[in-house]
């Protein structure tokens, strides 16, 4: 069996951190270790059937890099480099980092640019996330009632994320694994 491939993108370093967590809850037997794409090639990212995507919310709802003021490169800037390429056959699970009081009316929708990103490319996108237990105004990551990934909030509900984090691994980390095994 392939291992998971976690790729984040990150300015202050909060996303890398949930991605190591995740990682941690994980193992090492199933999941290589996070890599930053503004550290990663197409090839690296392709070379995993089944990849867990992160992303933290900038500008209004953009897709984090250079272009909306981070100091990294980010997902803006690794995304015209899978031009040529696709996901069809590829498992992916996303999570998103947000502030549901200081940015209420777009909360965490960076996700749904990340999940717009790699359906696009064809890839088969899993581990949709509750909205239940969050208080905000409006957030674009959100199709059929429901989060497109994993959203954490660590600026007001970090004592939630390792609970959030074991529950969605639980609900997501099966559809990972079969299309794992029919690799």
């Amino acid at each position: 069996m392939k291992k998971i491939g976690i790729f984040f993108g990150t300015d202050t370093g909060t996303t890398r951190l949930v991605a190591k967590k995740i990682y941690k809850a994980l193992g090492e037997d199933l999941a290589d270790k996070p890599k930053n794409v503004n550290r990663t090639r197409p090839e690296e990212l392709l070379n995993y059937d089944c990849l867990i995507l992160g992303t933290p919310s900038y500008g209004v709802g953009d897709l984090p890099g250079k272009d909306t003021g981070c100091v990294e490169a980010g997902w803006s800037d690794f995304a015209p480099h899978l031009d040529g390429y696709d996901l069809k056959g590829k498992r992916v699970a996303l999570f998103g980092l947000g502030h549901q009081e200081r940015y209420a009316s777009r909360f965490a929708s960076s996700l749904i640019k990340l999940y717009q990103l790699v359906y696009g490319y064809g890839a088969d996108v899993v581990g949709s996330w509750s909205t239940d237990g969050y208080e905000f105004e409006h957030s674009d990551a959100i199709i059929n009632g429901q989060f497109v990934g994993l959203v954490l909030d660590q600026r007001t509900q970090a004592f939630l994320t390792d609970e959030r984090i074991e529950q969605w691994l639980a609900h997501t980390l099966p559809a990972l694994l079969d299309k794992s095994a029919a690799a």
